[in-house]
């Protein structure tokens, strides 16, 4: 089929599912509405937003405020718990008290990425295989023991809206409907890596952000027409290193849980005064602390404990952050000297000592060295230089120490145990 008319489809497709629920949101379609489309099988195409669509409900078709759960509505799928229902119906012909292929709709006051991230996690941990996610569109699609389920994120004007879809999965293969990848190796057309200016990062990074665009790893709320902007030269908050950070580590280890970072429940104490658990990226920065991955008090650095996190990153907190998960040992001792004496540095002395033993480990590295893979050849570390996105892209390409590792590269092509 050409390209023309696989479009056309979709919108038609999209436009039907628009009408019949009403929603101005970035919605997404319902797993069993590809039912008749020629791109089965592709979670991009078929949960596609309609970009006319607002964060607000449209005047015309408002749903009601509440709306009961089905019976069957299968236990085995997280449930947000700051969330209201507000629809539910079935997506195939058998009553809705009896059905399992069920589409839901719910509205919370946490935001989008909150949303999103919560069901991630828990169908990660809970051993569902994610067959396509994406963070920019917000979008999910996982099976676990013949069933499948769909999940779509949209920001609204107070909170977010999201919608899950549940589906058995005999019905949901076959001819005509969709149906996920057999691995969960993600798609290297994955809408998420269609960056507009990656041209604009040096040359020698482009193929790092473009590995972990296709990975999933990289986004950005920065638009430009119809396309994302990735901005490589742009400063990379603390905030968004540590996102990537565990998103890059725990899909580059998908398949060996042992090596992922886990994420921090709210129910725990913040280990950080200006982190609260109502943070959305609270579970993320609370898992590096509980890891002991980054200073903390929970580490012994009582002084340290502001997290900061919409502050530029730094390179020298750039290492210090990523080592201890190339290594997975302690660090080794290191003084200003041995770092000059290795690398070369000429302003070793300005290096923090908090970080000083990592950017010795990292020489260890080879040429897998962090420094090395994002800034090249250079005599002058500027430990308290900010970091741009590309370099960080860079560092989080490659996780392992000594031979003993992984890219980006590598689990993009379902290489998941190290070389």
């Amino acid at each position: 089929m050409v390209e023309s008319d696989v479009d056309s489809s979709i919108v038609k497709s999209l436009q039907k599912f628009s009408a019949t629920v009403g929603l101005a949101m970035l919605c997404v379609l319902p797993l069993s509405g590809c039912a008749n489309s020629p791109l089965a099988g592709s979670l991009k195409d078929s949960l596609a937003a309609d970009p006319r669509l607002t964060g607000s409900p449209s005047p015309q078709s408002s749903p009601q405020q509440t709306a009961q759960l089905p019976p069957n509505f299968p236990t085995e799928v997280p449930r947000y718990p700051n969330a209201t229902l507000i629809e539910a119906r079935s997506t195939s012909n058998t009553p809705i008290e009896q059905s399992t292929d069920l589409f839901t709709r719910w509205s919370t006051s946490d935001d989008r990425d909150r949303i999103f991230n919560f069901y991630r996690d828990e169908l990660q941990k809970n051993g569902w295989t994610l067959s396509e996610q994406n963070a920019e569109q917000g979008r999910l699609i996982a099976s676990r023991q013949g069933l499948k389920v769909g999940v779509g994120v949209a920001a609204a004007q107070s909170g977010a809206n999201f919608s899950i879809e549940t589906q058995a999965e005999q019905q949901a293969t076959q001819p005509g409907t969709l149906s996920p990848s057999p691995s969960a190796s993600p798609s290297p057309n994955s809408s998420s890596a269609a960056f507009s200016d990656v041209e604009k990062a040096p040359q020698e990074l482009r193929s790092y952000i473009n590995d972990l665009a296709q990975l999933g790893v990289l986004t950005s709320q920065t638009k430009s027409g119809n396309t994302a902007l990735f901005e490589p030269n742009k400063t990379i908050t603390r905030r968004v290193y540590a996102r990537w950070l565990v998103e890059a580590n725990n899909r580059i280890y998908r398949d060996r849980p042992a090596r992922q970072i886990r994420l921090a429940v709210e129910t725990g104490q913040s280990a950080f005064r200006d982190v609260p658990a109502k943070d959305a990226d609270f579970a993320v920065i609370q898992g590096l602390a509980e890891a002991g991955l980054i200073p903390s008090p929970l580490s012994g650095n009582n002084s340290a404990n502001l997290f900061r996190p919409d502050a530029p990153l730094t390179r020298e907190d750039l290492i210090l952050w990523k080592i201890p998960v190339d290594t997975r040992q302690a660090l080794p001792n290191a003084t200003i000297e041995s770092v000059k004496q290795t690398w070369g540095f000429q302003d070793a002395n300005r290096i923090d000592p908090t970080a000083l033993r990592a950017v010795y480990a990292d020489f260890q590295n080879g040429d897998q060295a962090n420094i090395r893979r994002a800034f090249g050849y250079t005599t002058i570390f500027q430990p308290k230089r900010s970091v741009t996105r590309a370099e960080a892209a860079a560092v989080l390409w490659y996780f392992g120490f000594q031979g003993d590792g992984i890219s980006a590269q590598q689990a993009l092509k379902g290489e998941t145990k190290p070389q």
